[in-house]
């Protein structure tokens, strides 16, 4: 249990950092292409272990139809919508709306998985998305001042790995971590791919798809995002929804709020003012309370610990 925490948190960290990442990769190419370059470094890293055998998987007798209607919600839904929603957002807008995951996840494991949450969990799944609207409207911003494309398609995004979670976390049940990786993986590779390569054929600009990879920057970028961000999280994510419940999964998502707060500041230099500060307090207040409060016989001193071993 102490591993699968430690997952959801590590998937978070990278998560945070995605944000940064993606915007970079954007500059340099289309969001279609950024995504085949990410899913392809990643289908290939996981297929050398496959392909010579340290990694057995298998398929046969499973429903494969759930894993697929899974890869529609993530990647492809979830990655489409961050990505387009991107290009009309920033990278903190993104990690804002993304907040908003363990309230979605909350209400559709209730009715799908019947999994139950105490008063005070929910109350603390709300505390840490307070966390993030309390960062988001001492900002000064207004729906008046974002782009309204861009917030709705990354609240999408939000609503299609809510959805995910839901699925994975039933569908885990069937087959292992591993396998449900790697379809996500290879499906996502293959139908971005396609995309991509019917786009510039069409248009003619197939030069296009090839010049980022002579840009170093842009390659620093896939590279974390395909090992990191693609790979890691989809092993991290489905190893601990494996373990944890879906609801109790999603809210550690809000930390990848205060880390795109944190590689803002490190990278980019911007400012951390005192209501980055409280609402980054609130954010962890909330993500700790969601998974303490409902455990009885468990106290918070020998989670925590458990957790940093």
């Amino acid at each position: 249990m102490e591993l699968a925490y430690f997952s959801a948190i590590l998937n978070a960290i990278i998560i945070g950092f995605s944000f940064f990442f993606t915007k970079i990769a954007l500059e340099h190419a289309y969001p279609i292409d950024t995504l085949t370059y990410r899913f392809a470094i990643a289908f290939v890293i996981m297929s050398i272990p496959i392909t010579f055998g340290w990694v057995k998987v298998r398929y046969r007798g499973k429903p494969l139809y759930k894993a697929l209607l899974l890869a529609t919600m993530y990647p492809l839904g979830f990655f489409m919508f961050q990505t387009f929603g991107l290009q009309n957002a920033t990278s903190s807008e993104g990690g804002i709306l993304h907040a908003f995951i363990p309230v979605l996840t909350m209400l559709l494991a209730s009715v799908f998985l019947k999994e139950t949450t105490t008063l005070m969990q929910k109350l603390s799944i709300f505390l840490s998305v307070f966390g993030v609207v309390f960062i988001f409207t001492m900002k000064g911003s207004s729906l008046e001042q974002l782009n309204l494309t861009g917030i709705f398609l990354l609240f999408l995004s939000c609503f299609a790995f809510a959805g995910y979670s839901v699925l994975a976390r039933s569908l885990l049940k069937t087959f292992n971590a591993i396998e449900i990786s790697y379809m996500m993986l290879g499906i996502g590779f293959i139908t971005f791919l396609i995309i991509s390569l019917t786009h510039h054929v069409s248009a003619k600009t197939l030069e296009h798809f090839i010049s980022p990879l002579s840009n170093e920057t842009f390659i620093a970028s896939i590279l974390y995002l395909g090992v990191m961000s693609s790979l890691i999280t989809a092993l991290s994510a489905n190893f601990a929804l494996s373990k944890i419940d879906a609801s109790k999964m999603s809210v550690f998502s809000n930390l990848s709020t205060v880390i795109s707060i944190a590689a803002g500041a490190i990278i980019l230099g911007e400012e951390i003012k005192l209501y980055h500060i409280i609402g980054s307090l609130l954010i962890i207040m909330g993500v700790l309370g969601a998974n303490l409060l409902g455990q009885k016989k468990v106290t918070a001193q020998i989670y925590i610990r458990n957790i940093i071993k």
